[in-house]
């Protein structure tokens, strides 16, 4: 957002008449005050950062213009957006009612990182598609606190978006589910009990000490120090691990898909930060074409020219980027495998059991930031030992249901 903001000149070279005036404020505040205001119908902006989660919930809310009678009224920006370039379970998670309602600046999915020093000292081998009963064995084997290096190292943090996006996938891929079809709870269910109990088993044996306290951020110092035998996490990190002003391990770090339990559904996550034309907008013709310079193939080639690389490149949206050569050498070691992974995450498909909700490690409903916290911070005392795990899963389930029946989804 910082590179797209020093970029709007460019954008006023092609649209001399419109004027762009920037708010940015950090992640929460932005939230908050984004979602007072379109839910309001103020019109104070008109154009928000919205993120996966919201823009189904929003769309349903009738809070956001939909954008595909604007690509129709604009054929010669269609034409050149060239919507079919999207990546499909992108396009898929932003379209409501055959409807498309955001677009896509920055996507991804998660990944398996190992180290391959640790992993060849080890006698190790890492598979393309490794198996979280995998994950546990090679962790069993590179774990050597001794010598500050841990098996594995997975979020612990509480939070919606902290360790629940990635407790929800191992939960999606132990066969488990938020809730059934006719909204009750199902978090006190064996295959719930199943991943709660692997997960801390998993962290408590093989991770590093003071797991409650790491999140996406604390993991990825401790993985690009060399501390971690693996890591599971966003696929961003690729990047970040394979550039030497901050990683030492730019040449051991491996990549692999995001591990998998009883059935491959819902095994990594998929998000994106999105533009999208808030319903009481008053300049809609305008905002519609900065949303679409602003997430174009040729607004990619711009910022590769002006950071003078591109794994500097917003990724995780288009396939073009992913065709594109230089892109794949600067890029090369991960790219296809962040591709196929941002494509294999399906938000509507993302359970083996049907539900009523779409998310993959996430239910797109307005209560679920609050439960989604709630059930994080139990998963965090079972972690801890504050809780046993049949205690955490069944203050999980009782929010669980108090939150559905609230909410007026139980019936």
């Amino acid at each position: 957002m910082v590179t797209m903001q020093k970029l709007t000149p460019e954008f006023n070279k092609k649209y001399p008449d419109i004027q762009v005036k920037w708010v940015t404020l950090p992640e929460n505040e932005l939230r908050q005050k984004i979602t007072l205001d379109v839910a309001s119908g103020a019109g104070s902006f008109d154009l928000a950062t919205v993120g996966a989660y919201e823009v189904p919930i929003w769309a349903k809310n009738g809070w956001l213009e939909p954008l595909t009678p604007l690509f129709g009224k604009y054929p010669d920006i269609a034409r050149s957006y060239n919507l079919s370039d999207v990546l499909p379970g992108v396009r898929g998670a932003l379209t409501v009612g055959g409807s498309l309602y955001a677009v896509p600046f920055y996507a991804e999915s998660s990944m398996t990182y190992y180290n391959k020093d640790l992993f060849k000292a080890a006698g190790l081998t890492m598979p393309a598609q490794p198996t979280w009963t995998q994950i546990q064995t090679f962790a069993s084997k590179v774990h050597n606190p001794a010598k500050g290096v841990y098996g594995v190292c997975l979020r612990g943090l509480p939070g919606w978006g902290e360790n629940m996006a990635l407790f929800s996938t191992m939960v999606n891929t132990f066969g488990g589910r938020w809730f059934d079809q006719g909204w009750q709870a199902q978090l006190n269910t064996p295959a719930w009990k199943s991943a709660m109990t692997f997960y801390v088993n998993l962290v408590k044996k093989y991770g590093p000490p003071g797991a409650t306290g790491n999140g996406f951020t604390e993991n990825l110092t401790l993985m690009s120090q060399g501390k971690c035998g693996m890591w599971v996490d966003a696929t961003v990190a690729a990047g970040f691990l394979s550039d030497p002003s901050s990683s030492k391990i730019t040449k051991s770090v491996g990549f692999a898909k995001a591990p998998v339990g009883t059935t491959p559904r819902g095994n990594n996550w998929y998000w994106s930060w999105n533009l999208a034309i808030p319903k009481s907008t008053k300049q809609e013709d305008a905002a519609f074409k900065f949303l679409t310079w602003a997430t174009s193939k040729e607004y990619i080639a711009l910022v590769a020219r002006t950071k003078g690389t591109w794994a500097s490149v917003p990724p995780g949206t288009r396939t073009s980027t992913y065709q594109n050569a230089n892109y794949r050498k600067a890029a090369g070691a991960f790219s296809g495998l962040v591709l196929s992974s941002i494509n294999s995450a399906d938000v509507n498909k993302a359970t083996k059991d049907p539900v009523p909700y779409t998310g993959v490690q996430y239910v797109a409903i307005p209560e679920f930031q609050a439960l989604g916290t709630q059930v994080g911070q139990y998963l965090a005392g079972a972690l801890s030992g504050q809780y046993t795990v049949d205690q955490a899963l069944k203050l999980a389930q009782d929010a669980a249901n108090k939150t559905a029946r609230e909410g007026g989804y139980q019936k």
